[in-house]
């Protein structure tokens, strides 16, 4: 990553246990692990974390479960037994932080509760990512990010008015959750530095999500106006959109503000655009956006899509290629800041997106093998707890503990 020189990763020193499975704690989880946390990864001993199930798969490896999981260690411990979860109260009070995904009171349940693990570790951060939030009467709700997507308000804005409400083919609402479990435990942490103590940092899948929602929940306690679904349009401002170039394909413009949207129009060559009374303010254009649009379509649909975008460029105008994925690894400056390799897999030279953000300080992780199940159940238990061999293989003769460490593929 140009412009960055290598140095302490901010979060080194800082062990994180991470009880989550699926999409959002292990969201928080690699996000933590970006920035130089160590991260230990409980999984179940026979089946390991469900997103390995996942689909797309390349050589029986999960890409979804890839990408969240690279260079965290995995312990295999049955929870549902009372050794496994005695074993994971030893981990942590070892560890600074824990990051679980259960349905709220399942952690009581098992006597993991943040009071019983605080009174062995009072620095423990519990950061805890559920449907629902641990309290409110919805608590006890199970909850995906389809469920979150929908709750929050997204997939009834999501789409065009003639289409049913649409939520996105990706794990939108968790990614979400995920980044901002990741914030709240950061938080926590910072303020232990101040403070001593741990904290509960509580995430709601649908929570960051409604945040970023809010305007249309402000607008209606405000005015009493229902958001509809309006397509490519953002409801707010004129023209943005996505538009088809004259060679087939398609790009982006966003006239957010009254200068692009002047400027917009000089690449136009449409000068009587910015004094025409329909066009020449945003709330003008709102006003008559399905006519502006048609406008804005017909040059854009006029030539090459390169074209285009160069002549928006020079008029700085908000724009972008819509790309896929060939496009994105093809990029020249997503290859120099964004992508990263993930080497020492079945999935070859593969890339994946790297660190959310970037510091001056820190260069950012390498992204090197995948962990098989339990693979690291021997070391991280010596290492973290000092167990002996003798106590290790009793825990894997009961299977409490295991499988056998494989190599990562």
């Amino acid at each position: 990553m140009t412009g960055s020189t290598q140095g302490v990763p901010p979060l080194a020193g800082v062990t994180v246990l991470e009880l989550g499975t699926m999409y959002a704690a292990p969201t928080a989880g690699r996000m933590l692990r970006d920035f130089g946390a160590r991260v230990v990864k409980v999984e179940d001993p026979a089946s390991g974390d469900f997103a390995r199930q996942w689909t797309p798969q390349f050589e029986g490896m999960s890409i979804g479960f890839a990408r969240l999981n690279s260079g965290k260690e995995s312990i295999g411990i049955d929870l549902r037994r009372p050794e496994g979860r005695d074993l994971v109260r030893r981990l942590a009070a070892e560890v600074d932080v824990v990051v679980e995904s259960f349905r709220p009171g399942r952690l009581e349940d098992w006597g993991l509760g943040y009071e019983v693990l605080s009174a062995d570790n009072p620095g423990l951060v519990l950061t805890r990512v559920s449907g629902f939030g641990q309290t409110g009467p919805y608590r006890e709700r199970p909850g995906f990010g389809t469920v979150a997507e929908t709750a929050s308000g997204y997939a009834y804005i999501n789409g065009w008015p003639e289409t049913p409400p649409t939520s996105p083919p990706f794990g939108f609402a968790d990614s979400i959750a995920g980044l901002s479990a990741a914030f709240g435990t950061t938080t926590a942490l910072f303020n232990r530095t101040r403070t001593g103590r741990g904290d509960v940092v509580d995430v709601a899948l649908y929570e960051p999500l409604m945040f970023i929602l809010g305007d249309l929940i402000l607008n209606y306690t405000a005015s009493g106006f229902i958001q509809q679904r309006v397509g490519n349009g953002s409801g707010s401002a004129s023209p943005r959109g996505i538009y088809q170039a004259g060679d087939g394909q398609w790009l982006s413009i966003a006239a957010s503000n009254q200068t692009i949207a002047m400027r917009l129009f000089d690449a136009m060559e449409r000068a009587d655009l910015k004094t025409d009374e329909r066009y020449a303010t945003n709330v003008a254009r709102m006003a008559n956006n399905d006519a502006l649009q048609e406008i804005v379509a017909a040059w854009v649909g006029q030539r090459p899509r390169d074209e285009v975008l160069d002549d928006l460029d020079a008029h700085e105008v908000v724009a972008a290629a819509v790309n896929d994925a060939k496009d994105i690894v093809e990029d020249p400056h997503f290859l120099d800041r964004t992508l990263v390799p993930l080497a020492n897999t079945v999935l070859g030279k593969a890339l994946v997106p790297g660190p959310v953000l970037h510091m001056g300080s820190y260069e950012g992780p390498t992204y090197d093998g995948v962990p098989s199940i339990g693979e690291h159940t021997r070391s991280a238990l010596t290492d973290l707890l000092g167990m002996p061999a003798q106590e290790l293989e009793a825990l894997g003769a009961a299977a409490v503990v295991g499988p056998t460490p494989v190599a990562a593929r």
